[in-house]
């Protein structure tokens, strides 16, 4: 059995409520011991907080998610900065820019994820980051505020944005959708990138992998990402969860 780390899962969220317990329990027995638990809105942090304080292998990040902008106010950028300086969290995030969904204001999705950077700079945390068909802006805004580190989770984009990211000292989080076979690009990516550049991850509830189509995603199912991973290029599945496991300790500082 493969140690591995899920660097992108939502379990404080409601989906979870009626089996928790077991649903970490299922991780466990796959090897998934430990997960990144980022939140996305203020109103969640200290749900977040509980849920992960039950289980020593539940990591907390705090931040506030794009696609939720209308639950998002200004005061809760220093509320932020107050929650991380007294929790002291793994991250910040989950937090970036999402293009994809019509009717979003751009202008107010920058102002929270720079803040947010901001905060992370500040405090020296790395950054979890959605960035759907935004790949370029979110670059650009890593590199205007300069002195980060973290992961673009759910990777998407080309492998020259890939090589922006590596060099500004991100990592890609790649999950479900590289289990998709029509995925050809991200599954050309996830062949022959550098591995010092890979985590896994699950983003469950979300993000399900082929074999589960359509139903609840969780944690254990990073398995099916990580043998999708080592298929495609050719290893055995230990290597990929050696040097995966080990990418994400060094980045979220675990021990």
């Amino acid at each position: 059995m493969h140690r591995l780390v899920d660097t992108h899962c939502h379990l404080d969220v409601d989906e979870f409520d009626r089996d928790r317990d077991e649903v970490i329990a299922r991780a466990r027995e796959a090897g998934v011991t430990r997960q990144i638990v980022p939140a996305i809105d203020a109103a969640t942090w200290p749900k977040l907080r509980e849920v992960c304080a039950q289980d020593e292998g539940l990591h907390a990040a705090y931040g506030l998610h794009p696609l939720l902008l209308d639950r998002h106010e200004d005061a809760h950028l220093d509320q932020l900065r107050a929650w991380v300086e007294r929790e002291r969290p793994v991250a910040i995030g989950e937090c970036g820019l999402d293009y994809f969904v019509e009717g979003l204001d751009r202008d107010r999705q920058q102002h929270f994820f720079d803040g947010q950077l901001e905060i992370a700079r500040e405090f020296n945390l790395p950054v979890v980051v959605h960035a759907r068909r935004a790949v370029d802006a979110v670059i650009a805004s890593i590199r205007r505020i300069g002195g980060l580190r973290g992961v673009v989770h759910s990777f998407s984009g080309s492998r020259e944005q890939a090589q922006q990211l590596w060099k500004l000292g991100f990592l890609l989080g790649l999950g479900g959708p590289v289990t998709y076979e029509r995925a050809n690009r991200l599954r050309k990516l996830a062949a022959t990138m550098p591995l010092e550049f890979l985590v896994l991850e699950t983003d469950a509830p979300d993000q399900p992998d082929s074999d589960i189509r359509g139903q609840r995603n969780e944690p254990a199912r990073m398995t099916r990402v990580l043998h999708t991973i080592a298929e495609l290029r050719g290893v055995d599945a230990g290597e990929i969860a050696r040097a995966t496991t080990a990418n994400a300790e060094r980045l979220f500082a675990l021990a």
